[in-house]
């Protein structure tokens, strides 16, 4: 082992204690970092989820309590750089994107580093041409099994480049736990999301498994639950979801439900509330434990405090509400179905896609395609804007959209002058 490797982000100490990292500067934002560091002496407890606002006279931001690099991003980002650094002889490959962030993916491919898979799994570069040699980051999201022991058979060591969240390992662990106790392993997730495909590798070493990505799901399945519908039309119906094996009849007797931790919190709560109720119903029993396993929530702290800003965010009022983040996002587009449930939310990549005073350029995540509006700034003054971000993306694209904003107003105040009461 090279001496530089040391300097690595050691794998058994990341989740005992909540260090800083140190991030690549063209990922910062002076303006996003003072306001960030003004609400955390605030509030040190993180109890307050009101909103910051800046005033720049005709125009005001309203900008969410959390948001932005969460700890398993700047965990995976810092080690990402830091291999750059020490290694740049080395072919140095990602098992897919870093993170879902377009500017993070597209740096670390400027400098080299080569993605073996997208995010749908489709592969991009054969097995067949990695060797011992080469270095192999595993994402934030983790990997299955599968491709762990195809790495092993190549010979490549990865327990040092792995950035797997441990908050995603914390739920592989409860799925674990939940199948040694004979349960079935529910997952709420999106089926095709790496980290979802992941903890789904993980449960079914242990346990049955299935997954549901929404309550329309969760209701098909408890009506196999309950036998309401013939077993063998399950394994159409969930293709694709279910772990070999899987026997409709036996399996779902006694099930658990853990989730994909950037899914919406009220949806597992309630996908799980429900699936509770349906056991209780079909096996009553003084102990809800018996066929109902005891799982409390597995979001992530980030996905939580994110969440639970935007409800705070949306506790005010604006004019409309601009999301950033990359498009295949899953915390990102939770925030967006939030938002858009109350005014105009526009979500988009970067600064970019802020095409004039009139026209913007946005993802619908309905139509899953960008398409441009008109007119989505009013014309009163002043005009106030919520503004924030999911757990992928960089404070300098934050600062680069209010930036562009404002300067669509001439008449505001200064940076330095709205910045003030952030000194």
């Amino acid at each position: 082992m090279s001496s530089t490797a040391s300097t690595l982000p050691p794998r058994a100490t990341k989740f005992k204690k909540m260090k800083s990292f140190q991030i690549p500067d063209t990922f910062k934002s002076p303006i996003i970092g003072a306001i960030k560091e003004f609400r955390r002496k605030q509030d040190k407890m993180k109890k307050d989820f009101t909103p910051t606002l800046i005033d720049f006279g005709p125009v005001r931001f309203l900008i969410a309590r959390h948001f932005g690099f969460c700890y398993g991003v700047e965990n995976a980002v810092e080690t990402a750089y830091q291999i750059i650094a020490n290694y740049p002889s080395k072919h140095i490959y990602l098992l897919s994107e870093m993170i879902h962030n377009p500017e993070v993916n597209r740096d670390l491919q400027s400098q080299g580093v080569q993605f073996i898979m997208d995010t749908s799994g489709r592969q991009l570069i054969p097995w067949e041409s990695l060797t011992a040699d080469d270095i192999v980051i595993i994402p934030a999201f983790g990997t299955t099994l599968e491709i762990q022991a195809k790495l092993a058979a190549i010979g490549i060591q990865t327990e040092q480049y792995d950035t797997t969240c441990p908050f995603v390992e914390k739920v592989w662990k409860r799925a674990s736990s939940i199948g040694q106790s004979d349960y079935t392993v529910v997952i709420h997730g999106k089926p095709a999301h790496e980290e979802t495909r992941a903890t789904f590798s993980h449960a079914r070493q242990n346990a049955p498994t299935v997954v549901v990505k929404d309550m329309k799901e969760a209701e098909q399945l408890a009506l196999y639950i309950r036998q309401q519908k013939p077993a063998e039309l399950f394994y159409e119906e969930f293709k694709d979801q279910y772990s070999e094996g899987f026997d409709v009849r036996r399996d779902l007797q006694r099930i658990g439900v853990v989730n994909q931790t950037t899914m919406l919190a009220s949806d597992t709560q309630a996908i799980a509330d429900y699936l509770r109720q349906v056991m209780m119903e079909m096996y009553p029993s003084d102990d809800t434990t018996a066929h109902f396993a005891d799982t409390r929530d597995t979001l992530c702290y980030a996905t939580n405090d994110n969440q639970s800003a935007t409800y705070g965010l949306l506790a005010e009022q604006a004019d409309l509400c601009v999301v950033a983040g990359g498009y295949n996002s899953s915390n990102t587009s939770h925030l967006v179905e939030l938002c858009e449930q109350k005014l105009p939310t526009y979500f988009i990549e970067n600064a970019a896609k802020l095409l004039n005073t009139t026209l913007i350029r946005h993802y619908d995540l309905h139509e899953k395609t960008e398409k441009v509006s008109e007119n989505y700034l009013p014309m009163h003054s002043p005009v106030t804007i919520m503004l924030t971000c999911g757990a992928s993306c960089p404070d300098k694209v934050v600062e680069d959209i209010l930036l562009r904003l404002l300067s669509f107003f001439p008449e505001a105040r200064t940076i330095d002058a709205a910045m003030e009461a952030f000194a």
